[in-house]
């Protein structure tokens, strides 16, 4: 899942990144309106983290642009301005939600899940596919109720393709979902997170599509 943090304060910024990555997301950090605008016409994200105060374009400004154009992303507000106008005017303007300076970011990990939630029409967070289940609150993987160990990148993999069971998945696509800008892409590396997963998971659970893709079939229930 890859995300677009638009923050301008560096303290902040490298912190929300750092803490996003952890917890398993792609990021893209930029750190004014204008470059924010750039970066949503250039690629696709699954969530925006978009402060208010940004230097070049107002974060009001980009989000109601953004909106204007069609564009559904959704959402999370963070500000320092915690009055009650400033809140309504970021939701009236297209916001999701709304997370108020200072912040734990245990509550922006479960905002942001709760807006993947929304956004999927899923009443929890957790995917369970067979005896597998990808628990994002928990950032873990469980198979037959035994733990898997698995790295951030193979965790990005899996649960891209368990999000789009059916569908195949290109590997520029899954590569959007493990790398954010300057982070260095190897040539085999989706091939590489495949192959462990099937290892670990079994080696049925993700099949090649030849010169396409990868992808995880639907269950024959749904």
């Amino acid at each position: 899942m890859r995300i677009l943090l638009v923050e301008d304060d560096a303290l902040l910024g490298e912190g929300v990144e750092l803490g996003l990555k952890k917890a398993g997301y792609a990021v893209d950090w930029v750190k004014n309106g204008e470059i924010a605008e750039t970066a949503l016409l250039s690629e696709d994200y699954d969530l925006m983290v978009l402060d208010l105060g940004l230097p070049k374009k107002s974060g009001i400004d980009v989000l109601k642009d953004m909106r204007a154009s069609g564009n559904k992303l959704p959402v999370l507000i963070l500000t320092a301005m915690a009055g009650v106008e400033h809140r309504v005017a970021g939701l009236d303007a297209g916001a999701d939600d709304y997370l108020t300076k200072p912040f734990d970011l245990s509550e922006l990990y479960a905002r942001l899940r709760a807006l993947t939630r929304r956004n999927t029409g899923r009443t929890d967070t957790r995917i369970e596919y067979g005896n597998i289940q990808l628990d994002p609150a928990a950032y873990e993987v469980m198979q037959s109720g035994e733990k898997v160990e698995i790295s951030r990148r193979e965790y990005a993999v899996l649960y891209s393709l368990l999000e789009n069971t059916g569908r195949v998945m290109s590997r520029e696509m899954l590569e959007q979902t493990m790398y954010g800008w300057g982070e260095e892409v190897g040539s085999n590396a989706v091939e590489v997170y495949v192959h462990h997963l099937r290892k670990k998971l079994g080696n049925d659970l993700i099949r090649t599509i030849r010169g396409i893709g990868y992808m995880i079939e639907k269950k024959p229930n749904e």
